[in-house]
This record gives C-alpha cells, sequence and structure tokens, in this order.
C-alpha cells in the first residue's frame, strides 16, 4: 500500500511539474521570481519532449508501482496518462516535436514581455 501511495504521490507531483513547465511562465510575469524556477523547468520539459527522453518522474512511479505488485507501463507519462485523454489517436515523434516547440514558443513570448516590462520601467 505504502509503494502505491508513493507511486500515486510522485504521478501528481510529476502532473504539477507540467503544468508548470506549460503555464508557469504565465505566473512570472505576475510573480517575476518564479522565473528562477520555471526557466530550468521549461528547459528540461522541452528536452525531454525534443529528444523523446522518458523524465526520471516516470521510471520513479513505474518503478514504485512494480514495487507494490502493480503493473508497470513502458512508454512515457504523456503516453500512458495524457495520450488516452488528449490525444485519442497516439502520441507520435512529430507531435513530441510539436509540443516541444510549443513549449519553447510560448516562453518566449512570455519571457520577452516580462523583458520588455523591465526594459520599459529603467
Amino acid at each position: 500500500m505504502a509503494y502505491r501511495l508513493a507511486a500515486d504521490g510522485v504521478l501528481i507531483v510529476h502532473l504539477l511539474f507540467i503544468a508548470f513547465v506549460i503555464f508557469g511562465g504565465l505566473a512570472a510575469l505576475k510573480y517575476a521570481w518564479l522565473a528562477f524556477a520555471h526557466i530550468p523547468a521549461a528547459t528540461w520539459g522541452a528536452y525531454t519532449e525534443l529528444t523523446g527522453r522518458v523524465c526520471p518522474l516516470t521510471t520513479l512511479e513505474v518503478k514504485l508501482r512494480l514495487a507494490g505488485g502493480g503493473t508497470g507501463y513502458s512508454e512515457s507519462f504523456i503516453e500512458h496518462y495524457l495520450e488516452p485523454v488528449i490525444y485519442p489517436a497516439g502520441l507520435t515523434r512529430g507531435l513530441q516535436l510539436a509540443l516541444g516547440t510549443f513549449v519553447i514558443s510560448v516562453n518566449v513570448v512570455v519571457y520577452g514581455l516580462l523583458a520588455y516590462r523591465r526594459w520599459r520601467l529603467r
């Protein structure tokens, strides 16, 4: 039971991390100090999507599920949890590249606005 709860905890942290990667730049527009945490998180998120790597949180969750007597999964976190909800037709390599590019593009715009605001106030 403890392993299952730990795996569920990792799952929740993973979802929160993904939300922060996607929306953290918008929060940084209001709270500029968040940029110090968001830029590395967004860089990691884009890197894992663009290179097709598996996030260590996925690996940890699967190991915990297996240790608790559950079943693991071999695909990525996004493929396992989000694909059935968001991408029912399947997550292709091209779609992963598009997601990574989207994360980078949104954050370039957001941080460009943040830099412009700071520059304008000087």
